[in-house]
């Protein structure tokens, strides 16, 4: 059964778990797109035990690949990532398209330009949610990695609202991650991920790509589905499978 199918018949340690899976997997991916790869991190991915069937053809693809690289790694291998992050993410600077830029800016303006209209969009999000920007951001508000920690940051309030039974609180969080989800992430990052394919010549960043394009589109179903349980649970006062929040 996948995550999605389990989502709605889960008891409530199921659903703290789910919430806890949801803030590690987001947190892995922001310091992915962050920076390039240490050894720490290198190591620890090399100890992960990558789950084999999620239900999710391109999150299954993601860790195949990522198991198989990380198998065989070997005394080049930071060296050869930190080349390729630069490939990916960076390139040569020639223009708006030597490169699978990480800025919701980017995929959503006609000139693929930094610092418009989705970073003011973002940045406005983040002071609403009581988010600081930080002086040790070197990027744009849009860069995915910031968009990715946002998601993290609310789930970990989320997860404790639900810990501390704020029915409340936890359904508006869940409101806020559904919004951001529908209305930012799932909306530019598709493009982002199959310029990643394009221009990514180790199978890591391959793997990111479709790891990330697979655990996107599952948290928006999950979410989703919680949100529609919830609304049949106020509005139309009928038996739903247990919503993980109610708003009561």
């Amino acid at each position: 059964m996948s995550e999605l199918e389990c989502a709605n018949v889960m008891s409530d340690s199921d659903v703290l778990t789910l919430l806890e899976g949801r803030i590690a997997t987001y947190a892995l991916l922001t310091r992915l797109y962050r920076k390039e790869v240490d050894e720490p991190l290198l190591s620890e991915m090399r100890a992960m035990r990558f789950p084999v069937n999620t239900g999710n053809a391109d999150m299954d693809a993601g860790y195949r690949l990522f198991h198989t690289y990380l198998s065989n790694a070997w005394e080049r291998t930071l060296t050869e990532l930190a080349i390729d992050y630069t490939r990916v993410f960076l390139g040569n600077g020639v223009n708006a398209y030597s490169a699978a830029y990480p800025f919701e800016s980017v995929h959503t303006s006609s000139k693929r330009l930094l610092m418009q209209d989705a970073r003011d969009e973002i940045l406005a999000l983040y002071r609403a949610n009581d988010i600081i920007t930080r002086s040790s951001w070197k990027v744009g508000e849009d860069h995915i990695s910031l968009e990715l920690e946002f998601m993290q940051v609310i789930g970990e309030r989320m997860l404790v609202a639900r810990q501390k039974q704020r029915e409340d609180e936890a359904a508006r969080l869940l409101a806020v991650q559904y919004g951001f989800l529908n209305d930012h992430l799932a909306n530019w990052t598709p493009m982002l991920f199959a310029e990643m394919h394009k221009f990514a010549k180790t199978d890591f960043y391959r793997a990111l790509a479709f790891l990330s394009a697979g655990f996107i589109a599952t948290d928006f179903d999950i979410l989703s589905e919680w949100i529609e349980a919830s609304d049949d649970e106020h509005h139309d006062g009928r038996s739903v499978p247990d919503p993980p929040f109610s708003g009561e």
